[in-house]
């Protein structure tokens, strides 16, 4: 969840804004994917895994579609025309959506405890980021608005598919046969976007450490420990981790994007806490049907 956290501030890093553009959002959405493409032939290559069963392409083509495609393309677009700030009043609704989606295709069930946590918890969150954009000038919903919320669905359905091949394939597998999977088409597309020498010359330093970041780090590395804890904990249960994101989120942004952090937040990072220790709490599942079988 930390390392997810920077990725909203290091992605505006890597695209900058309307008014003070950087690297493409088509670039950064295509070279992210390539470098953790790279990174993960190497880890296969290295780790001598065998080529995944073919009822598991499945589940790992919908999460390529949600986390390697859709996710990163659809937030960069938005946060060429929005700040992290306002991108947080959706990304909020995430562990929540997760949790839906956990629901929905891996049949995981929980407590009316948890899930009035859970609601309560986004509720936190997103009257938090309201707030904050409300003082910043307003909220309105946008062309932005409507890019993170697809966004959103695309990276919990990329959480649960990818969750549910976990057991069978490994954290670091699936998260390296995903983006190997899209390799062949990622770099020949980064490559292809790559911007010439008069736009390197003026793109700054600091936007391609963000590029790094978001292709090393949140489309690879990171998802070792996520994909992990969710087989660990419960897609469902461990989804509500996330909630937290946002105030990480805005907490980085403070050396990235120069953001300051008042009362105001921390009064709602103590409460969103507490939510999520009161949900953990009330997270034991009750009796259900059992879950369909994965796919082998």
């Amino acid at each position: 969840m930390v390392l997810f956290s920077v990725t909203v501030p290091a992605t505006r890093l890597a695209t900058g804004s309307d008014a003070d553009p950087q690297l493409s959002p088509w670039f950064v959405t295509a070279a992210r994917a390539a470098i953790a493409g790279v990174l993960s032939a190497v880890f296969l290559l290295w780790t001598r895994s065998p080529w995944p069963a073919r009822p598991l392409w499945r589940p790992l083509l919908l999460a390529v579609a949600g986390n390697v495609i859709g996710w990163p393309l659809l937030a960069a677009l938005a946060l060429r025309s929005v700040t992290a700030v306002h991108a947080a009043v959706i990304v909020a609704v995430i562990p929540l959506m997760t949790a839906v989606m956990a629901a929905l295709v891996l049949r995981e069930r929980e407590r009316l405890g948890f899930w009035l946590c859970a609601v309560l918890g986004a509720a936190l969150v997103v009257a938090f980021s309201l707030l904050r954009t409300r003082d910043a000038g307003g909220f309105g919903f946008s062309h932005a608005d409507l890019l993170l919320g697809g966004a959103v669905l695309a990276t919990a359905v990329g959480y649960v598919y990818g969750a549910q091949v976990t057991p069978v394939l490994g954290a670091e597998r699936v998260i390296c046969w995903m983006c190997a999977a899209a390799l062949p088409a990622s770099l020949p597309l980064a490559l292809w976007l790559w911007p010439d020498a008069a736009q390197v010359h003026d793109v700054r330093w600091a936007s391609w450490a963000g590029l790094a970041y978001v292709g090393a780090v949140s489309m690879w590395s990171g998802f070792f420990a996520w994909f992990r804890g969710l087989q660990w904990g419960g897609t469902l249960r461990v989804s509500q981790v996330l909630l937290l994101q946002p105030f990480f989120a805005m907490l980085f942004a403070v050396p990235l994007l120069g953001e300051r952090i008042d009362a105001m937040s921390l009064g709602f990072a103590f409460a969103v806490v507490a939510v999520v220790f009161a949900g953990r709490r009330l997270s034991a599942p009750v009796a259900s049907a059992p879950p369909p079988e994965g796919p082998r």
